[in-house]
């Protein structure tokens, strides 16, 4: 028997019965903790689930919309949630995280990561002095270099500054299943505490080489484009959930997609962005309860295949 829980039925569904949409502190009330990874270079603890800003906070100055990505932002940190990665690419996203960290008081409460993106080799400090600023932050966690632009400069630059103590951690990224050689190449040769790729239930060539050169190098890995930009739910959401779905620990499409990712073994944390609160709280239930197993993610590749 199939279980009938699209994202936007779920949700109708608590609605109707009265229940609480916040699913994650629920869990966590019942018992249930936070699923978190180690960061392999410190063993620090980062929670599974993160949160990207692609598009969604490029929302310039319109300030129903910045408050909008506000209660989004809120909703993450109060269900666990503390990676929140940016871009100088990304529009006003920056400015946009700046006012919403300002607003709720959370400077201290999220997991700091951006990217460097730019040719210019020599201004990898001054690019991330700007984002830092308009986070209204000392420094961030992680600073990555984005999409391997001029890479060999900006992580000659990164490596200093995390030696300096300017960043805690430093990275390479890349999306859309680009460059995947190339990255291979830096991943066997650099010293990096993160890459970020993009990998999910249909685009896994990740799982060939980049996933167990990380595994084997000590990389943490963060995911992006954990629902191909959304195209995973206009492709499957009128699809049933099999009925197994439960047994894998998820009740829903998000958790279907984002639990596949995160119990990969190699996987540190995923970032799927959202501009809506509700959705947020049913990505966030991905953080807690069961894992899929081994067999159970095979089981799911394949009925994701079949569909």
């Amino acid at each position: 028997m199939a279980i009938q829980w699209s994202r936007r039925r779920f949700l109708a569904a608590m609605a109707a019965t009265g229940l609480s949409l916040r699913v994650p502190p629920l869990l966590a009330a019942a018992g249930d903790k936070a699923i978190t990874r180690a960061i392999p270079s410190s063993g620090e603890q980062l929670p599974v689930i993160g949160m990207g800003t692609w598009r969604t906070f490029n929302v310039g100055g319109d300030q129903q919309l910045v408050a909008e990505r506000t209660r989004v932002l809120e909703t993450f940190l109060e269900s666990g949630g503390t990676l929140v990665d940016s871009s100088p690419m990304y529009g006003s996203a920056d400015d946009v995280m700046g006012e919403a960290l300002e607003s709720l008081g959370a400077h201290d409460r999220v997991f700091s990561a951006n990217k460097i993106w730019t040719r210019d080799g020599s201004a990898t400090r001054e690019q991330d002095r700007a984002s830092s600023r308009k986070w209204g932050i000392e420094r961030f966690d992680l600073q990555q270099v984005h999409n391997l632009l001029a890479w060999e400069s900006h992580l000659d630059t990164l490596k200093q500054m995390k030696a300096d103590e300017d960043i805690r951690y430093l990275g390479i990224s890349t999306s859309h299943g680009r460059r995947h050689d190339d990255l291979a190449q830096i991943m066997e040769q650099e010293p990096l505490d993160f890459v970020q790729l993009t990998y999910n239930v249909l685009d896994r060539e990740a799982e060939q080489r980049l996933l167990p050169l990380a595994k084997e190098r000590g990389i943490a890995v963060i995911v992006n484009r954990p629902f191909q930009g959304g195209s995973l739910f206009r492709r499957y959401q009128s699809e049933s959930l099999p009925g197994w779905a439960e047994d894998a620990g998820c009740s829903n499409w998000a958790e279907f997609f984002l639990k596949f990712i995160v119990s990969h073994p190699a996987v540190t944390c995923a970032i799927p962005a959202t501009t809506r609160v509700e959705h947020m709280q049913e990505n966030m239930g991905a953080l807690y309860g069961k894992f899929p197993d081994e067999q159970q993610r095979r089981q799911m590749a394949d009925y994701v295949a079949g569909l």
